[in-house]
């Protein structure tokens, strides 16, 4: 279960937001997870709540107030040739959207399944 977050700066609209997550599912789906298999959620932040660097590492266009970051955390053992397969559907998937992929930055969070409680408390791997 991958869990999903997005954040932005104040102020984008709902169809930015929606436009963005729609993509990463489409991505997550494409690379294994189970279309129904969806939990995202947005944090749009204020400029003051929200910094980033314009042009870290060495970007071939400056990031803008259309900046995401886009945090996936979900279970270990995805190898990197899936996060590279990924990466390439979902910048693919914002292009077509407008967005640039220098606009964008991913990070994959991995944790055990032991650490996963889908609800009722229940562990699913003990």
């Amino acid at each position: 279960m991958p869990l999903v977050t997005l954040t932005v700066r104040k102020p984008k609209s709902a169809a930015f937001k929606s436009g963005v997550l729609d993509a990463i599912q489409a991505a997550l789906v494409s690379s294994g997870v189970p279309a129904t298999d969806r939990f995202q959620r947005v944090l749009e932040l204020s400029e003051e709540d929200f910094y980033f660097d314009p042009s870290y590492p060495d970007l071939s266009t400056e990031r803008t107030q259309d900046f995401v970051l886009i945090e996936i955390l979900w279970s270990v053992g995805r190898s990197v040739k899936v996060k590279k397969k990924l990466l390439q559907e979902l910048m693919a998937l914002l292009s077509a959207q407008g967005l640039n992929p220098e606009n964008v930055m991913v990070c994959f969070k991995e944790t055990t399944w032991e650490n996963w409680a889908f609800g009722g408390g229940r562990l699913i791997h003990t």
